[in-house]
């Protein structure tokens, strides 16, 4: 019951929620939109999948649409990469590809004698329009058939060629057009890989945007390799016919013709019934795609082209080759670019060394699965006296001396010691040869095993993997040895990683020999050069080495250099290093291999001569066992074999000039008990043409001239008016 005496309490009115007209509007506008558009999409969707039904496949079709599809997919990824793989073709042509044309050189040996040419200008070549008729149909009737009708890549040939080479169950035809080879001779090398013919592709591709087709095909008669150091179809009929190109028959064009896919192996003056055999070819080809008919060839077949006699003289091209491209870049600014140049090229040498790796290669290439060699020799001062890039110019133009990067591996070990030795380490430093890591790097020995502490002669010598490893961690760094090589001239990239110590860095051969030359020059280095003198053709002298070359500079202290070539010099006389010993003279080197056997080194020196010799395969293709000790040593041994006679022999810097009879090293076991070749017992011979007494007379008056006096004009006049 209520309590009447109390007087009741009024409850609060319950607050009214707030409700805005305009906000309910918006909420249901969106409510709305948002159903509606369900709706419409769920509707879309319905409409879309009816219609797509009527394009539903079964059975046959429906695998047909799925195979096109996944080859749409493919396409575009393959697409996509292509594209990555030719951007950096395309950097090729940002570059000055046409500065060949503005320079005209003629190459001399040391001795004065003309040794070949490069280069050429566009006013000395002759026009597309002045060609006689029957060579441009020749040119065009053999490399391409189809040059104005394609765009760059004629799919149509290539398919054809395939279909023959299928047939005949060999490669008779090429699937190349004029475009792409002539996109590969500007921009790209003779390395037969996928990622350069995709290169080839694009590059060709830019050609014919860029170009107009009489450019192209002008472009291409004038820069192909001919064969005996000609380049260009001009040049090619002065060397093998002496005549003009406007001026020669329908049976020489064919010869020339013929020299475009295999200048070497079709060169006229080297094999001239091989030469006739395939211009009898190309005037078939031209018969066949109907450029010419039967009755107008059959007098160029019953009467063959015949050639000049040009003797067995060899053109060194590929010394040319890249003497030619220094020439262009340090007379860049020289206001005449028709050039005569003094290099420093010993002709004798240069064909011992060729002779040196033919011979190797012919004898044991096929039993070490080796295709390939390169080397350089220089002068101790400096000179460039030989450079063998390949072993076939005319197969292949790209130049493994100076543009091949392959791993060094133990022949990189000196740098490593050279770098210790001027910290402060000594030959008779001992160090501990025993298991090492190096962050989650743990490098062994060749042979599993190790020695425990040795002293850095006995680890350079037998080539210990540890001990260059331990002086990098624990001593020096690669900082310095990086920065060392780069100071020796050394200009290929040395990488800084820790595993560059064992030589994982790649370097070209001329690199090797440039640096082993400090070595043997007594710690100096930018001394290396290919030519002493450029002239115009009047004579004058432009640029002269001793006047305008780079200053040596010495980067080694004497001690540092003394220490090292003490050590070195052991390397032939019981190391890795026995084959190279020469009977007359101390020999200081190092071999080198990489691993499963893809590169094989031996870089070493004399009082008188450094020199680098490589062993591998373009593919880097392991060999079968081959190490840097067997050929690349005997290739080396015998070329200095050559080199060495008849001279006066120098003592390498640092070393004691007496010499005890030299190791004779017997054919034995190598690795895995493999039997290794023995050493050649009849090396070639540098023939005597004067005697020594006629020598010792000529050299003692080569001294006088050089400390007499200079003759003043008025003396001269006297001296003339006497006689």
């Amino acid at each position: 019951m209520r309590n009447p005496g109390k007087k009741q309490q009024k409850s609060p009115a319950p607050r009214k929620p707030f409700r805005s007209p305009r906000l309910i509007g918006i909420d249901a506008w969106i409510d709305s939109a948002l159903y509606n558009l369900r709706f419409a999409l769920a509707e879309f969707w319905e409409n879309t999948t009816i219609f797509f039904r009527r394009f539903r496949v079964r059975g046959f079709r429906r695998f047909v649409v799925e195979l096109l599809d996944e080859g749409f997919t493919l396409g575009v990824g393959g697409s996509v990469l292509l594209l990555a793989l030719a951007l950096p073709a395309f950097e090729e042509t940002q570059k000055d590809w046409r500065a060949q044309d503005d320079f005209a050189v003629t190459f001399l040996d040391r001795y004065g004698n003309e040794i070949g040419q490069r280069g050429i200008i566009h006013r000395d070549a002759v026009p597309i329009d002045e060609l006689p008729d029957h060579v441009i149909k020749a040119v065009l009737g053999t490399e391409d058939r189809r040059f104005f009708d394609h765009i760059g890549i004629d799919f149509l040939g290539l398919t054809r060629a395939m279909t023959e080479n299928v047939r005949a169950n060999t490669v008779v035809q090429g699937g190349s057009t004029i475009t792409q080879q002539l996109a590969k001779n500007l921009f790209l090398s003779n390395e037969r890989t996928i990622e350069r013919k995709i290169k080839e592709a694009f590059l060709a591709l830019w050609l014919e945007v860029n170009m107009s087709k009489k450019e192209i095909l002008q472009l291409y008669l004038d820069r192909a390799y001919m064969g005996g150091g000609t380049f260009g179809i001009a040049a090619a009929s002065e060397f093998y016919f002496g005549k003009n190109i406007k001026d020669v028959s329908l049976a020489e064009a064919a010869m020339l013709a013929g020299l475009f896919k295999a200048p070497a192996k079709f060169a006229p003056h080297v094999n001239l019934p091989a030469a006739r055999a395939r211009a009898n070819v190309v005037l078939s080809n031209m018969v066949q795609s109907g450029l010419m008919t039967e009755g107008q060839v059959i007098a160029a077949r019953r009467h063959p082209a015949s050639v000049v006699d040009r003797g067995k003289d060899e053109s060194p091209d590929y010394f040319l080759d890249w003497a030619f491209e220094e020439v262009k870049r340090i007379a860049a600014d020289v206001p005449q670019h028709s050039l005569i140049v003094r290099t420093t090229l010993d002709r004798n040498l240069q064909k011992a060394a060729e002779e040196a790796i033919e011979f190797h290669l012919r004898q044991y290439g096929k039993e070490y699965q080796v295709a390939q060699a390169a080397a350089v020799v220089l002068d101790n001062d400096g000179a460039v006296r030989a450079l063998v890039g390949g072993r076939d110019y005319g197969e292949s133009q790209f130049n493994r001396a100076t543009k091949a990067q392959r791993q060094a591996g133990s022949s990189f070990k000196p740098y490593v010691y050279a770098a210790a030795m001027e910290k402060g380490m000594t030959p008779k430093s001992v160090v501990s040869d025993g298991p090492i890591s190096w962050g989650n790097w743990s490098p062994r020995n060749y042979g599993r095993s190790y020695a425990g502490r040795v002293d850095l002669t006995t680890a350079l010598v037998k080539s210990l993997n540890t001990v260059p490893v331990r002086l990098a961690r624990d001593y020096l760094t690669t900082a310095p040895i990086v920065a060392l090589t780069k100071a020796m001239g050394i200009e290929s990239p040395v990488s800084s990683h820790k595993t560059m110590v064992l030589g994982t860095s790649s370097m070209t051969v001329m690199d090797q020999a440039t640096g082993y030359n400090v070595f043997a020059n007594g710690g100096f280095a930018g001394t290396r050069h290919g030519f002493t003198q450029i002239l115009n053709q009047r004579g004058d002298v432009l640029w002269d080495w001793a006047r305008d070359g780079e200053k040596p500079r010495r980067v080694l202290s004497e001690k540092a250099v003394g220490e090292m070539n003490s050590m070195l010099v052991q390397v032939p006389e019981w190391g890795t290093g026995r084959r190279a010993s020469l009977p007359m003279t101390r020999v200081a080197g190092k071999t080198g291999t990489t691993q499963s056997y893809r590169d094989a080194w031996f870089v070493g020196f004399t009082g008188n001569y450094t020199a680098a010799v490589w062993y591998g395969n373009d593919s880097f293709a392991p060999t079968k066992n081959l190490t840097g000790g067997i050929l690349p040593a005997m290739t080396w041994q015998r070329m200095m074999n050559y080199a060495h006679q008849n001279i006066d022999l120098k003592p390498i810097p640092g070393i004691d000039k007496s010499f005890p009879d030299p190791v004779k090293v017997a054919s034995g076991k190598g690795a895995k008990g493999k039997a290794e070749p023995a050493e050649d017992q009849s090396p070639i011979e540098r023939p005597r043409i004067l005697s020594s007494t006629t020598t010792k007379a000529l050299k003692e008056l080569h001294e006088l001239f050089k400390t007499a006096p200079p003759l003043t004009a008025p003396a001269a006049r006297t001296r003339l008016s006497a006689l």
